[in-house]
């Protein structure tokens, strides 16, 4: 018992969660990168730790390229417009690190160790994700590649998908960040529509299938499918220009 608490693996975990309580992102990354590159399937709480990690990280970089990138648009002056450029890019390279070095991970690790569907389903929606945050503040021939990559694993998920309860958390969030993906990055407005308003009417007559256990996980992803419907209805409808709401993603 003692030697599974002292082993690299039980001790990473540790210190993860110890990152986190302590808001040390970027040693929790560190931490959860050891336990993937062991070339072992995650456990539920591991998959959820090595998640948490990158979110919060790249989360407060993604933030940052918002609100400088509206501060680009809006200045007149040249030689602050050229500052504000650069420092654009700054946080664009620290995400596309990010965003690269948890691809390589899934990639050369997690994805090939993945046992199950459901496993399949989490660290290719995490791929495809990630690939999508850099279509987000990529152009040109660079953008067309991240989305065609995050398209690719979306679909991919979506296939071991399909023997999943379509009220698991997992295919929800699934669905869930697919929309966002299609609405956003491919502006197929009308697609991204119809997944979720699909999605959202045939889990709701299964929501009494659901255990304890998974039921508000399952409810609350149901509301943010709501929520982004009743937008981009509205979007649609008042044929805005831009909205500054945040769309609500797993």
């Amino acid at each position: 018992m003692s030697s599974q608490a002292d082993s690299p693996r039980s001790k990473a975990v540790f210190l993860a969660k110890l990152s986190e309580q302590s808001e040390r992102h970027e040693e929790m990354v560190n931490y959860m990168k050891e336990v993937a590159q062991m070339g072992v399937e995650l456990t539920v709480e591991e998959r959820n730790l090595l998640s948490v990690a990158y979110k919060n990280v790249i989360g407060t970089r993604r933030a940052a390229w918002r609100v400088v990138n509206s501060i680009e648009q809006q200045q007149k002056d040249e030689k602050r417009h050229n500052l504000v450029a650069e420092y654009k890019k700054k946080i664009e390279q620290e995400l596309s690190e990010i965003c690269n070095d948890i691809i390589n991970i899934l990639d050369k690790y997690l994805i090939p160790a993945c046992n199950s569907d459901e496993s399949s389903v989490f660290h290719l929606k995490l791929k495809a994700d990630y690939y999508r945050y850099l279509a987000e503040f990529s152009s040109g021939d660079s953008k067309k590649e991240a989305a065609s990559n995050a398209e690719k694993a979306y679909s991919e998920a979506m296939k071991h998908a399909e023997d999943i309860p379509i009220t698991n958390p997992i295919r929800l969030g699934l669905v869930l960040n697919y929309t966002v993906f299609n609405y956003e990055i491919l502006n197929a407005h009308i697609e991204a529509c119809n997944m979720a308003k699909e999605t959202f009417q045939k889990a709701v007559e299964e929501l009494d299938t659901l255990s304890e256990e998974t039921y508000k996980d399952s409810t609350l992803i149901l509301q943010l499918l709501k929520d982004n419907l009743s937008l981009w209805t509205s979007e649609e409808e008042q044929e805005d220009e831009g909205d500054s709401t945040t769309i609500e993603e797993a």
